[in-house]
Formats: structure tokens, C-alpha cells, sequence
């Protein structure tokens, strides 16, 4: 691979069955009850590197040239040093000292300098911040107040996949989900939070650039192709983009 090419990226995510459906909702992260799931979780070397690839891909295609891939622990964390890894091997300046492997840390220390609370290895740079999956993006914001509490430089936040929900609603979602968004837009921005906005604006906001390499709207219908989870399920799914959406989602 050498060009970023949207239809093999949405077919190694349908291929390797990282999106799928739940015969009944589960509670996710966000506290939000869903029917299908993105798990980016591959624990397989080759597949890795075939992912790291597209992001290598994607980030030319947007006309980036970072110094460092960071990603957001602990999901994308092993994408995020391994992209870093093969993005410094190809650079032309590629030596001794001339690009760092940093990795994030699950839960920061309580005590000592912000480098050594967030990071094992420190990013430097020009960084990218790599997300596996973004469903209100607070751990992506979270991660980007981390960096820009330490002065880094941030030109642009991916996501593998978005699932093209909204931020916490306040007043419908889990009020601890509400307030811990709140204080890590809040965080980042330096701005109220008062409403819902798609992931996309809500990073805006912070001042960094949000890139999608999938659309969950999108994969969900080739998904539903293949898997056809049933007549339950999808209505469930079609409630689901109802409430959270960034728009709604219909499969006939």
C-alpha cells in the first residue's frame, strides 16, 4: 500500500470482523446501551501492521508530516508504537535521536512532572493522536488536555472508526459521564460545555484538526450485509442513532 484507499480500509474492517452486533444491548464505556460494538483490540502482529499502514496512508493522503504518531492508551496504544516505529524508519532524517517511541500511560501518577504523570517516553514533535474508536470522544479530549497541559504541538486527532454519536447529553446521559466530559472539554478548551456536538466539533474546538478513517454509518450498512443480525437489532441500532446520532441511521 502506498496511497490511502478507503475501500480497503472499510473491507480490512469488515474482514477481520471488527464491527459486529450484540444479540442484546451491552453498556459501553460511554454508559450507553448499544447493539454492535467496534473492537479494534487485534492482537495478531500482521494485522497490526496492515492497520498502521492505512493510518501511515491516510496521514499522506491529508498532506501531514508529523515527527510523532501518539496513541491513546491503552486501545490504541500498540497501533500508535508500532505506526510511530515504521513512520521514523522511512523518514529521510531517520538516526540517532531523531524521533522518540512514546507511549501513553493507562492512569497518570499522582505525583511528579506532567511529562513523567501521562507519558512512559515523552511525544515530541509535531504529534498525531491516534484513537481506535470514537463514541463521545472523551478519552480522545482527555488525552489531548494531557498533551496540551505539557506544551505540545498536536497537528492532527484520527479516529479508526467513528461512531458518529454525540457528546454527553446533558440531562439524558449518565450525569458522571456528563461531568467527567465536562471537566475534560472544559480542560482542553478552556470553554463551557453546554450542549451536545458531534466527536469532530468537539475537538475542533480544542484547536486540533479530527480525522475519521471509517464512518460507522457507513460500515454498519456493509456490516449488515454480511452479518445480518436480524429485525430486532436493527431497529435497536436505528433507536440508538434516534437518541445519540450525529444523524440518523436507517438500513432500508
Amino acid at each position: 500500500m502506498s496511497e490511502f484507499n478507503q475501500e480497503e480500509f472499510n473491507q480490512f474492517v469488515l474482514n477481520n470482523n471488527v464491527i459486529g452486533f450484540f444479540e442484546e444491548p451491552k453498556i459501553l464505556k460511554s454508559k450507553r446501551k448499544s447493539c454492535w460494538y467496534v473492537n479494534w483490540r487485534l492482537n495478531d502482529v500482521f494485522l497490526i501492521e496492515q492497520l498502521s499502514d492505512h493510518v501511515i496512508n491516510f496521514t499522506k493522503s491529508l498532506g501531514l508530516n508529523p515527527d510523532c504518531f501518539y496513541g491513546v492508551p491503552e486501545g490504541a496504544t500498540k497501533l500508535g508504537v508500532i505506526t510511530q516505529f515504521k513512520w521514523a524508519k522511512r523518514s529521510s532524517n531517520y538516526g540517532k535521536g531523531s524521533h522518540t517511541l512514546p507511549m501513553g500511560r493507562g492512569k497518570s501518577k499522582e505525583h511528579g512532572e506532567a511529562k513523567d504523570r501521562y507519558f512512559i517516553g515523552e511525544p515530541q514533535g509535531k504529534i498525531i493522536v491516534v484513537e481506535d474508536v470514537t463514541t463521545t470522544g472523551g478519552s480522545l479530549i482527555d488525552i489531548i488536555g494531557d498533551l496540551k497541559e505539557t506544551g505540545k504541538e498536536i497537528v492532527g486527532a484520527f479516529g479508526l472508526v467513528n461512531r458518529m454519536e454525540l457528546t454527553p447529553i446533558i440531562g439524558q446521559d449518565n450525569e458522571e459521564t456528563v461531568e467527567k466530559f465536562r471537566r475534560s472539554f472544559e480542560r482542553a478548551t478552556g470553554r463551557k460545555y453546554s450542549e451536545a456536538m458531534s466527536v469532530e466539533e468537539a475537538v475542533r474546538e480544542t484547536g486540533i484538526p479530527y480525522h475519521a478513517l471509517g464512518n460507522a454509518n457507513l460500515l454498519l450498512k456493509e456490516a449488515y450485509k454480511i452479518l445480518n443480525p436480524g429485525e430486532k437489532i436493527t431497529r435497536s441500532i436505528e433507536q440508538e442513532f434516534k437518541e445519540y446520532g450525529v444523524e440518523r441511521l436507517t438500513f432500508t
